[in-house]
């Protein structure tokens, strides 16, 4: 009974294009998903510094920073965060060094919802193993 809500997580979405954002976590949390929006890099890593997170959606291009600058920063903030990075303006190349810098997955924009919920939904599992190899 200690696990009536197993596949609930908490995503941060950061994105600067608040419609997005708005229509992504009413889309999320009807999913079940515990969601939160923030609009730039600072917001993101006051976010993270402030609650945890079990995955974090990123997008690469904020207007007050560069997305590999928050990765990096939540990356040493707290490493247990996964980090899905979503953006329409990455190379592949780019999305390899996002993953090379700690980030889970990279997905283009536009996206399938199904798979990005696929893709936050396996991000959340790799957490969740983690947690529970550090007995946490």
């Amino acid at each position: 009974m200690n696990n009536v809500r197993n596949d609930a997580f908490s995503v941060l979405v950061v994105d600067d294009e608040q419609e997005f954002v708005a229509t992504l976590i009413k889309r999320l949390t009807k999913r079940g998903v515990t969601c939160e929006g923030a609009f730039t890099g600072a917001e993101a890593i006051e976010h993270i510094r402030l609650k945890d997170y079990d995955v974090l959606l990123l997008d690469m291009k904020l207007p007050d920073s560069d997305g590999k600058e928050v990765l990096r920063e939540v990356k040493r903030l707290k490493p247990e965060i996964q980090v899905v990075i979503l953006t329409g303006h990455i190379s592949a190349r780019d999305g390899l060094e996002g993953v090379g810098d700690g980030a889970y997955d990279y997905l283009m924009k536009p996206v399938e919802f199904e798979s990005l919920l696929e893709s936050l939904q396996f991000a959340n599992k790799k957490k969740a193993a983690q947690d529970n190899q550090l007995g946490s």
